[in-house]
């Protein structure tokens, strides 16, 4: 089959590599009708070089239609169309039984000391064989994906796989009281999201970003926007009594603008040799931390900062004095897909597309232009906000 794999740090290439097969009897093989550029992937193309392998397969955001299963997967069958969540998780252990099944105890990546793992997404992560392929295997088919219908489009469903629930999520955590505001920093696909769930549950938004593009997009779902500077926690201020929004998302994580001294840092780490590396990033703080610190800085005191955006840095030093005295909540982690599912099916088939997930996909390519896509959403050209990859 046809995949993307990971080559070197700021290298991907579509490469012919073996098909999967079935390993377990609850296996399912998937091929894989629709696939997006996760800006998570971005890290794995960039900062997290160390802890991948060239011939990698990569991509966490797949759907398609089921080709195989296992003797023992009882509720999938040929032809179904399913999603994809992007962790991998059993249903039935102590942490999915409670809701957190991105710490499936299951497929925890012990020898890392990570939670579940994840399709795609590393070494840290159990190196499983990602999406943005032809085919892909499915471990825990009797509960991991998603059974969707046949009639709508793969873009009402295909951000069930992360984007989706991982902002509805960030939402959740935040703990907006009623009627309150809040403010999301950055709108790449995972801000976008959350600042219309935001306002789909009746909150004030304000969406921050530097991209006058996404800032464009954020607006047609009513939300505000602003640029981020850096008065950007002064302007949050005056725009909420002198307090600051009640509830803050950091949706930018490691790689935020406006944070030279982690620039650095990341840019060390890229050159060194891999265990090296490895080491430096399990021992050491390598974020850029601006959006971070303007969210901890910008939340009202008594407020809730929710971090959807991903952080690699062991020692990324934080205000914990200011954090003490502002009586500031955090809450953060990996998206626990299926305990979102519920909620969000109805309103992604919902004609009315409550949510705008129908207006968030700027590219739509073949698999064989993902590379070019890759280095094309980086640099954030051509107004490039989604990928979309149809194998």
């Amino acid at each position: 089959m046809k995949a993307l794999t990971w080559q070197g740090r700021r290298s991907v290439s579509v490469e012919e590599v073996p098909d999967p097969v079935l390993q377990k009897d609850t296996d399912a093989i998937v091929r894989i009708t629709s696939t997006a550029i996760c800006g998570s992937d971005l890290h794995l193309y960039e900062l997290l070089a160390p802890f991948m392998h060239k011939g990698d397969v990569i991509g966490h955001e797949p759907m398609g239609v089921v080709e195989e299963v296992g003797s023992g997967v009882t509720n999938l069958q040929k032809g179904d169309r399913v999603v994809i969540p992007f962790s991998i998780s059993c249903g039935h252990c102590f942490m999915c039984s409670r809701g957190l099944q991105s710490q499936c105890e299951t497929e925890q990546v012990r020898a890392k000391g990570s939670g579940a793992a994840l399709f795609g997404y590393s070494e840290l992560y159990g190196s499983i064989p990602g999406g943005q392929a032809e085919l892909l295997r499915v471990p825990h088919a009797n509960y991991g994906p998603i059974k969707v219908g046949m009639e709508l489009p793969d873009e009402r469903y295909l951000f069930l796989s992360d984007i989706l629930p991982t902002a509805w999520q960030a939402v959740d955590y935040a703990a907006v009281p009623d009627g309150g505001t809040l403010a999301v920093y950055g709108l790449g696909p995972v801000g976008q999201l959350t600042a219309r769930i935001g306002k789909y549950l009746g909150y004030r938004v304000i969406g921050i970003d530097p991209v006058p593009e996404r800032r464009t997009m954020a607006h047609r779902h009513g939300v505000e926007t602003m640029a981020y500077e850096k008065t950007t926690s002064d302007q949050l201020r005056d725009l909420t009594d002198g307090r600051g929004p009640d509830s803050v998302v950091d949706a930018v994580g490691m790689e935020a603008h406006g944070s030279p001294v982690g620039a650095l840092a990341q840019n060390v780490v890229g050159v060194l040799p891999e265990k090296v590396a490895q080491r430096l990033m399990e021992n050491a703080g390598v974020d850029r931390l601006a959006a971070l610190h303007g969210a901890l800085d910008s939340v009202r005191r008594g407020g809730t900062v929710s971090l959807s955006g991903v952080y690699g840095g062991q020692l990324s030093p934080m205000p914990l004095l200011r954090m003490f005295d502002k009586q500031i909540q955090l809450r953060m982690g990996q998206c626990n897909v299926r305990r979102w599912t519920d909620q969000l099916l109805p309103l992604v088939e919902d004609p009315a597309d409550p949510l705008g997930v129908m207006d968030l996909v700027t590219h739509r390519v073949a698999l064989a232009e993902a590379p070019e896509m890759y280095e094309k959403f980086q640099k954030k050209e051509d107004g490039c906000i989604k990928v979309v990859l149809q194998p």
